[in-house]
């Protein structure tokens, strides 16, 4: 795909508007994954790929017969993704914040 289209490209407005964009699900306890997907990306796509870091894993369904993912990753483990991405040589990330919902009442 990236051959196809190049990296993501965003417009003025912050739309993007063309290319290639990876999201990456941090999945708990396996940094080693995270790592080898992201020297993958940087070394056989393009440094220059836009990633997603992404923290939202929640153990659903039948996870609690695998404890090793039976357990949401925690801020440090995302925080980790995120420099693994800058020592596999990466330096596009999405910088949103995701946004917290307060119901009230």
């Amino acid at each position: 795909m990236d051959r196809q289209v190049g990296p993501l490209q965003i417009g003025p407005d912050g739309l993007a508007r063309r290319g290639v964009l990876v999201r990456h699900l941090v999945m708990p306890g396996l940094l080693d994954e995270s790592r080898a997907i992201f020297e993958f990306l940087a070394r056989e796509v393009s440094a220059d790929t836009y990633v997603n870091i992404m923290g939202q894993y929640r153990p659903e369904h039948r996870a609690s017969e695998y404890p090793e993912i039976d357990r949401r990753p925690t801020a440090d483990e995302v925080t980790a993704a995120r420099r693994l991405g800058r020592e596999a040589g990466l330096h596009r990330f999405d910088a949103r914040r995701p946004q917290r919902l307060f119901v009230v009442g």
